[in-house]
């Protein structure tokens, strides 16, 4: 359907029905997203989704997902294409990021949009590449890792402080619902009763997405890398993708040795301070939506 040029945006918040179709909008973007990421997302935070209308008709879309009362983290930025250059796009960013109110805002930029965002005040910290294909195995695999067990074997305050020293907030209700999400596989590494890392598998629009992938170091992480690749290959699927920071040159270096190969790269961004994380635990982001 195209509208007229002069109908008048309004935006308001959005349900998780109403999101579908910004889902299709990733899809014709290019971005590969997740089949059933949206319970997940909208358990964080499910006022922090928003939709602009025409006469009714969704044409653009921002979600800015509150953390904690410090951080925030902003993502599906979109205007429908038939209906760019109407200033439509820049509305709907300052609604939702309204929400956000005084808490330093993180997002993963790409490279057309840097430059506004730096206007906006963000700050670029570092770069991410996701990094894509169909891995291949190890020189000598050997017999399956008996360190990797199923996330669900690992106590959840054990798995819930992992992730929340490698995220710069606490989410416990987006955890939980991200390992719970029909579909999603999460894997976790224990070496002599001490969790060393975790990581979720999940089914996307084309290559199984991975993320996050959080681990003490570059054996604990190629160790998980190669499990998920498994367990995306037993639901169909032998390529996979993830989102990997520039911040952790170790990451780069496992996804090249397992023949994986750059495809597109955002820029991590950030209003204002934000809570460290040991960047080197950081193999993969959990999503360039919700960080």
């Amino acid at each position: 359907m195209t509208l007229p040029a002069t109908g008048s945006l309004q935006v308001s918040r959005a349900t998780l029905q109403d999101w579908a179709v910004v889902r299709r909008w990733c899809v014709d973007e290019g971005w590969n997203p997740g089949v059933s990421d949206a319970d997940a997302f909208f358990a964080q935070d499910p006022e922090g989704f928003f939709l602009g209308r025409v006469d009714g008709e969704p044409v653009s879309a921002i979600s800015v997902v509150n953390y904690s009362d410090r951080y925030a983290f902003l993502g599906f930025y979109l205007v429908r294409p038939d209906l760019r250059g109407l200033g439509h796009g820049l509305a709907t960013w300052r609604a939702g990021l309204a929400h956000a109110g005084d808490r330093s805002v993180g997002l993963d930029g790409v490279p057309d949009q840097q430059d506004n965002y730096r206007r906006s005040g963000f700050s670029a910290v570092h770069r991410t590449a996701r990094y894509v294909g169909e891995p291949s195995t190890p020189d000598s695999p050997g017999a399956p890792d008996p360190h990797i067990v199923p996330a669900r074997d690992v106590a959840p305050e054990a798995l819930a402080a992992y992730d929340s020293a490698c995220h710069h907030a606490d989410r416990p209700r987006f955890l939980t619902a991200w390992l719970a999400t029909p579909g999603h596989r999460a894997l976790a590494r224990v070496v002599d009763g001490r969790l060393t890392g975790y990581g979720v598998v999940r089914p996307a629009e084309d290559e199984a997405r991975i993320g996050p992938l959080f681990a003490d170091t570059p054996a604990d992480a190629a160790a998980l890398l190669d499990a998920l690749a498994a367990e995306a290959r037993a639901f169909g699927s032998d390529r996979i993708a993830v989102d990997m920071p520039e911040a952790n040159p170790a990451a780069a270096r496992l996804a090249l040795d397992r023949g994986l190969e750059p495809s597109f790269e955002t820029a991590r961004m950030y209003t204002g301070p934000v809570r460290p994380i040991p960047r080197e635990r950081v193999f993969g982001i959990t999503t360039l939506e919700l960080g």
